[in-house]
């Protein structure tokens, strides 16, 4: 309030000019409508007068010169003002949007003097509906849940309410709570009546669950890698991995949307899923595998027959290597050249008549395209055979 002293007829006078808000504070709804008033006085001629918007200064083509909302862009159409009695001013606003959440003020202007108050005009929110679910049974083909149509905005008086499935409107339900069995693929919202295209965000079970593997490209062992569980729901899912053949009970591997191997191991491989799960319902995904990749382990090898290796007889050595790719194999004999004679490229070196003059140490070598591993040596001491 600015108090102004001036003289008529010799006497002094005191007289104000002001603005009072009837509201410093409004909160509703996304869609509804919205009276914003306030009273005003001046003793002089009041010659212009609007509401306007201090958030949408960055609209204004000068700054510190405020506009007329009447004139913007952003509320054609939607924008009245009201004036029912001299010294009251209402700013209508219809279909109200979140982003009309702002401080709105009363200007106006005379001969010598402009009011345009620093202190705060009324503060509008606006909020969308949301639906809050509480998860009453779960059955095996349905969740029986309990749903509440609600803003952050406290509703004066009894508002009725309109319940959609599915698209359909269900009939008989006008409160904010609706109960009922929900099945997968259902989809559920809730809106004021008479305000029926500005509903709340739909609510639904997950949607079946994708899985993703990252890299992409071949997985080695020691590298590391990402399994990511998505799935569209609301509200948001919650998310467990397991490995198949596990016990889903007692050993999920994650309960977070990502299952991540910093040093993945050969033994990590394996078929994985996960699922997706909010108060509505719970879905599994599909299976994803992961093949590992490594270099072959070390080679162990054996003799065959193990008994005592006669001249003449028939012996087998075995080479094998855990590797994935699969392992190729060589065979040498210390001292020998093992890039010019190898002796086999076989896992098994086969004598079908051993002589005497094959006893030595025999070692083999197995080889992917990750790597290559030697194996130990193992001794050969083939006995002659004597004639009587």
């Amino acid at each position: 309030m600015i108090k102004t002293l001036f003289y008529l007829s010799g006497v002094e006078h005191e007289t104000c000019s002001r603005v009072i808000y009837t509201d410093r504070s409004i909160c509703t709804f996304k869609g509804s409508s919205v009276d914003i008033s306030c009273t005003y006085s001046s003793y002089q001629t009041i010659r212009s007068k609007f509401w306007f918007s201090p958030e949408r200064s960055h609209q204004w083509q000068s700054p510190s010169q405020p506009e007329d909302l009447s004139e913007d862009s952003q509320f054609a159409g939607r924008v009245q003002v009201l004036e029912s009695e001299r010294g009251r001013s209402t700013l209508r606003i219809t279909d109200l949007t979140e982003s009309d959440s702002a401080q709105y003020h009363f200007k106006y202007t005379t001969g010598w003097f402009e009011w345009r108050s620093s202190l705060p005009g009324t503060t509008l929110t606006v909020t969308a509906l949301q639906v809050q679910v509480s998860r009453i049974t779960v059955h095996q083909s349905d969740t029986e849940a309990e749903l509440k149509c609600h803003s952050s905005c406290s509703p004066a008086g009894r508002l009725s309410y309109v319940w959609f499935k599915n698209g359909k409107e269900v009939t008989g339900e006008e409160t904010s709570s609706f109960k009922g069995r929900v099945y997968p693929g259902d989809i559920i919202s809730c809106a004021l009546k008479g305000h029926e295209n500005y509903g709340s965000p739909p609510v639904y079970a997950p949607k079946l669950p994708s899985v993703s593997v990252s890299p992409s490209a071949e997985i080695v062992e020691g590298s590391s890698v990402t399994l990511t569980c998505s799935s569209d729901a609301n509200p948001a899912a919650k998310y467990t991995w397991y490995m198949k053949n596990g016990d889903p009970d007692l050993q999920p591997l994650s309960k977070e949307p990502q299952l991540v191997f910093s040093f993945i191991q050969s033994s990590d491989s394996g078929e994985y899923y996960c699922t997706a799960e909010n108060e509505l319902g719970r879905r599994t995904s599909d299976y994803i595998s992961i093949d590992v990749t490594y270099a072959p382990k070390l080679p162990s090898v054996s003799v065959s027959p193990s008994a005592e290796i006669v001249e003449g007889s028939s012996v087998t050595l075995t080479c094998s290597s855990d590797a994935n790719p699969a392992a190729k194999y060589t065979w040498n004999k210390e001292n020998g050249d093992p890039d010019l004679h190898p002796l086999s490229k076989e896992p098994q070196l086969v004598f079908s008549s051993i002589q005497s003059s094959d006893s030595g140490e025999y070692y083999c070598t197995a080889e992917n395209e990750l790597g290559r591993r030697t194996s130990e040596y193992i001794y050969i001491n083939v006995t002659c055979r004597f004639y009587s």
